[in-house]
């Protein structure tokens, strides 16, 4: 099924149940249960990944990105977007407008 959802700062987005998850090495590698696919984070994906465990808005979860690490908004709000654009492509996270 391919996702047709579009997502802002204002959607609210969430894991999909049913994946398998771990740390190695200080990065998140995960096992979707749904699409037998494996995806390597990478450590600031893990990030994400850990905070969007219930829903939360995209433009809460860059809010506290910025709080956490020294980047300026517009390239964390690009890289956060595109990042959970090929979570969504992937049907790993649910987005709500």
């Amino acid at each position: 099924m391919i996702n047709s959802q579009t997502i802002s700062l204002e959607s609210i987005v969430g894991q999909v149940e049913g994946n398998i998850v771990s740390d190695m090495g200080g990065e998140k590698v995960m096992l979707s249960i749904s699409n037998g696919k494996y995806y390597n984070l990478g450590e600031i994906g893990g990030v994400i990944w850990d905070a969007i465990e219930k829903p939360l808005p995209i433009e809460e979860l860059i809010d506290n990105l910025l709080n956490e690490y020294q980047v300026d908004r517009e390239t964390c709000e690009q890289q956060v977007l595109s990042f959970l654009e090929m979570l969504l492509k992937e049907e790993i996270i649910l987005i709500r407008s």
